[in-house]
């Protein structure tokens, strides 16, 4: 039997990354890159018994994050996150959780990650360069206590 196409699932592609949401509290923002999305969890080496070559137990140890950073193009009345890190500096800083969601072309969530006790330790705005035809991108970085993968 010929087939069509007409019977076929959804093919095993990879997942675009169309479009990034970042969101705390009752805040939404829209980014096109991310970096950082990563933990490690560091071996820990024991030696067991008289022989150490042979008897080496690798366990897991310490949980390594880094920051995640987040760039997008400026637009006009676009505080967010500049909002965000004024309320860390003037008054007492309180990390909020954050949710990372990567969104398909309908705007739903494909994968989302979880940050625990975030807050803004860094905004890098554009670089102003008056003969320049570029797109004014500013850059985000996020600080944060812990990195988990939830489920949409």
């Amino acid at each position: 039997m010929v087939d069509d196409g007409t019977a076929q699932s959804e093919p095993p592609w990879p997942l675009p990354e169309f479009c990034f949401q970042v969101k705390w509290d009752n805040t939404i923002m829209l980014f096109q890159q991310l970096s950082g999305l990563r933990t490690e969890v560091q071996p820990v080496e024991d030696h067991h018994g008289d022989k150490p070559i042979f008897n080496v137990v690798g366990m897991p140890g310490t949980q390594k994050i880094g920051n995640i950073t987040a760039k997008r193009g400026v637009f006009k009345s676009d505080n967010e996150g500049r909002a965000w890190l004024n309320e860390m500096t003037r008054s007492t800083p309180k990390p909020v959780p954050v949710t990372i969601s990567l969104l398909d072309e309908q705007g739903s969530a494909i994968l989302v990650w979880a940050l625990a006790n975030a807050w803004p330790a860094n905004i890098t705005f554009a670089d102003p360069k008056a003969d320049g035809n570029e797109i004014a991108v500013d850059t985000l970085e996020i600080a944060h206590q812990g990195l988990t993968f939830a489920m949409p």
